[in-house]
């Protein structure tokens, strides 16, 4: 039996109930008329239920989430998503750099400078290497995660995990991802396997060559319609891509049904934007805002934004203990008063102050774990931030901090990995033991990318940055 995840309405509903006390509405009734009905909680790491419900239940479903749509929030003022009220909320919103102030009709503004191309392969290939670290260990709990890496002498976590070496009856109580063992632990890669957060990425290279830095939230949902096959979106995207099948204009995609709008797909699509705007992390913010209203909104949009500006800071620092400036950097594009800028605050802070990472990580999933889903944008912006403020930017201890702390792991893996790997400068500052398992190979089913070199992606990249007129570029 076909059991299509993340769009069935009785596995909404359950989600949606926790996202609206999150965000401040009282879902407190209309959960109690669900369980009443006997309607169940929401699956737990799963993205579908086991069994279909009866009609009832999903009619249920249906008319509960659109109820749950229509509740006022306590937080509308504090966290809105609307761009020009996110500004307009932001104090210390980032001036553009001097060559891009001011342009006019007749003087537009001159492209940024770009890094060098060695820049950007370097930060392709932290992005991979830090995905494919946390692939075997997605959706796994912390613990699980730490007794696997001690049992074969990886912890604290230093290089891919194996499986080699491991007890049966651990494996047994805590298995490797099934999608991505085969593919992901240290005997078998073979070059980078076909991932979600290398897949935005790619899409985005797209969107930039057909429509340039102005691209519209509704180009992004007409490039996903001719290029991202719906299998292969999870969570918000599906959704979103569900609406617009649905006729379901932007930015209501992002709305309707969705109750996975503040989780972290928004994030791992925000990179690009930052690559794409060095120095410039008000514009990064700014077109990754437009990328991520397709799906998300609040929270989930200001984890892209933050992101964006956190890379765009990245690529023009000059050393990796940079990162702490580029993290403030990021803090200046979010809402202070919202959920998201008060968590990187709190991470940083703990990361400051606690000299073992692990007690940085325990105190974040005291604060988090019951009350956010593990992919929900919050706690997952808040590890990667704490990962790249204890390692102090490193590349390794960035993203093996940023794995070893659970929830999405291979998510954060892949940003704090292309934040280091910005800040380390060149792929020959990334250790080899890391770089070498990809063999410059990248899989997808995105357009024509699968097998492309992290070499011929970070040229494209490079040309991008300089590229402020839609065109077509050729694709390497």
């Amino acid at each position: 039996m076909l059991r299509l995840t993340w769009v069935q309405p009785e596995d909404l509903i359950g989600h949606e109930l926790r996202q609206a006390a999150l965000d401040g509405r009282e879902p407190s009734r209309i959960a109690a008329r669900w369980r009443a009905a006997g309607g169940r909680e929401a699956p737990l790491r799963a993205g579908a239920s086991p069994e279909p419900t009866s009609r009832y239940l999903r009619t249920l479903a249906e008319d509960l989430l659109d109820e749950l749509a229509d509740l006022p929030s306590r937080l509308a003022d504090r966290e809105p998503t609307d761009l020009a009220r996110i500004r307009a909320s932001c104090p210390s919103w980032p001036a553009p750099p001097p060559s891009a102030a001011e342009p006019t009709a007749s003087r537009p503004a001159p492209p940024p400078s770009a890094p060098p191309v060695s820049r950007y392969e370097a930060a392709w290939l932290g992005r991979a290497v830090g995905c494919l670290l946390g692939k075997p260990v997605e959706k796994l709990p912390l613990e699980g995660i730490r007794l696997l890496a001690a049992a074969t002498g990886n912890r604290p976590l230093n290089s891919y995990f194996t499986a080699k070496g491991v007890p049966p009856e651990l494996l047994a109580a805590h298995p490797w991802n099934r999608r991505s063992a085969p593919t992901s632990l240290a005997e078998n890669i073979d070059g980078m396997p076909e991932d979600d957060d290398l897949n935005y990425p790619l899409l985005d290279l797209l969107l930039l060559q057909r429509h340039g830095r102005d691209f519209t939230t509704t180009d992004v949902a007409r490039l996903w319609l001719d290029e991202l096959p719906a299998g292969r979106t999870f969570t918000a995207e599906r959704v979103a891509y569900r609406n617009l099948l649905l006729g379901i204009e932007p930015p209501h995609t992002a709305r309707h049904r969705n109750p996975f709008r503040e989780w972290i797909g928004a994030l791992i699509r925000a990179d690009v934007h930052g690559w794409t705007n060095p120095g410039d992390p008000g514009a990064a913010a700014e077109q990754a805002h437009r990328d991520a209203t397709l799906t998300h909104t609040a929270n989930g949009v200001y984890a892209a934004m933050f992101t964006a500006a956190v890379v765009a800071r990245a690529a023009v620092a000059t050393a990796p203990d940079d990162i702490h400036t580029c993290l403030r950097t990021g803090l200046t594009v979010v809402p202070p008063r919202s959920r998201l800028a008060e968590a990187v605050r709190h991470a940083v802070q703990l990361a400051r102050v606690h000299e073992d990472f692990d007690t940085v990580v325990d105190e974040l999933h005291a604060t988090h774990a019951d009350t956010h889903h593990w992919v929900h944008a919050v706690p997952n912006t808040a590890l990667i931030a704490a990962a790249l403020t204890h390692a102090d930017g490193d590349f390794t201890g960035s993203i093996c901090r940023a794995v070893s702390g659970g929830w999405d792991t291979d998510s954060n893996g892949a940003t704090a990995g292309s934040v280091a790997a910005l800040l380390a400068g060149t792929p020959a500052a990334l250790p080899d033991r890391w770089t070498t398992p990809l063999k410059n190979r990248l899989a997808t089913s995105v357009a024509d990318f699968n097998g492309t070199g992290f070499d011929a992606l970070a040229r494209l990249t490079h040309d991008l940055t300089h590229q402020h007129t839609p065109r077509e570029a050729p694709r390497p």
